[in-house]
């Protein structure tokens, strides 16, 4: 699921990614314990920084297909709850020319 892309282009480009998803492989940079499983789940995707927005949610829905992925500007007030599901992609780059009408 993807809600909230507000404009997001191609040329969107990422500020910030974050929340968990399962791994084979621990990133220990990016890795916590978990708890149900036994396993690693992985807490961040800095690999997507700079990418635009469209092959960010591709790589973060590959990892984590039931991912609910929120795409929001840089500076956006969000809620402090945590939901294991939720994708946060923060972008603040202009793609288009803005123009009146």
């Amino acid at each position: 699921m993807v809600r909230g892309d507000p404009g997001a282009a191609d040329g969107a480009h990422i500020a910030l990614v974050f929340d968990r998803r399962a791994s084979d492989d621990p990133d220990p940079a990016s890795m916590s314990s978990s708890t149900a499983g036994g396993g690693w789940e992985k807490t961040s995707w800095p690999e997507v920084v700079g990418l635009s927005v469209e092959e960010a949610k591709k790589i973060i829905l590959k990892d984590k297909p039931d991912a609910d992925i929120i795409v929001l500007p840089v500076g956006t007030p969000v809620t402090k709850d945590f939901r294991p599901d939720r994708v946060r992609i923060f972008v603040d780059t202009v793609a288009e020319t803005p123009h009146v009408g």
